[in-house]
């Protein structure tokens, strides 16, 4: 494996010729900031529940058992005090540089917005919004956090069940936001996916609309889109960002 800063020389170059960059990140972009993945081997996935994380985090469980769909939420997916990483904080200060377009997340932590990000696209949600689904009204994640902290959050106005505006198993992606991501992806002449397995459908087919000069792929591990990639990096995203001058 070749080292950080030698990967770093290898990035930066790309960043500098470039002038239509898109960022797709996934759950590695943010472990550096203390928030786990689903599938490395502390992640989520790996994690004992008396029901299996990912059917725990599905529409139907949430419908069927909210009270159990909440106590996990809050305890495994709500991380308000975790602090963006060199990664959200150097795509901040390439997007005020002019340099990035967009960055298309699947992360629902909001650490693109908190580091200053404007344009950021997040496919799966955010666990800052959070929606009665019986009148609409919206409330914050730290409304969600510490209201009724073993119980079903209901809504005040009308009683009915908050839902975490976060994207589930078995529930479609916002196509506004897909149509947003395609577009970003399509017209970028370089695009870094960082920190994703790529095996979340519909999300790991976005990179099928890259059209443009280079992609680069950073993760820890290999992924299935490796080959793919004109550059593939395996380091940790935040150390490889903090090494990166706009």
């Amino acid at each position: 494996m070749a080292s950080i800063e030698k990967d770093a020389e290898v990035l930066q170059k790309l960043i500098d010729e470039s002038h239509h960059i898109v960022f797709f990140g996934g759950a590695g972009v943010s472990t550096e900031s203390g928030i786990p993945d689903f599938r490395s081997q502390d992640g989520l996935y790996h994690q004992k529940y008396k029901y299996d994380p990912e059917v725990i985090i599905s529409h139907d469980f949430f419908e069927e058992n909210p009270k159990e769909f909440y106590r996990f939420y809050r305890d495994r997916m709500l991380y308000l005090d975790a602090k963006p990483n060199a990664c959200h904080l150097y795509l901040a200060k390439l997007e005020e540089a002019h340099k990035l377009d967009a960055i298309v997340t699947q992360n629902i932590d909001g650490l693109h917005q908190l580091a200053g990000s404007k344009h950021v696209i997040e496919v799966h949600g955010s666990v800052h919004r959070n929606i009665c689904e019986r009148c609409g009204k919206v409330y914050s994640a730290e409304y969600i956090k510490e209201e009724n902290k073993e119980e079903v959050p209901h809504c005040p106005s009308c009683g009915g069940i908050i839902k975490p505006d976060v994207v589930l198993y078995g529930e479609a992606l916002n196509e506004m936001d897909v149509t947003k991501a395609l577009v970003a992806i399509s017209q970028a002449d370089l695009l870094i996916v960082a920190g994703t397995s790529l095996v979340v459908y519909p999300a790991a087919g976005f990179i099928n609309y890259f059209q443009g000069k280079h992609m680069v792929l950073i993760n820890k591990d290999e992924s299935q889109a490796d080959s793919r990639a004109d550059v593939v990096i395996h380091q940790k995203v935040g150390e490889l960002f903090s090494l990166l001058k706009v």
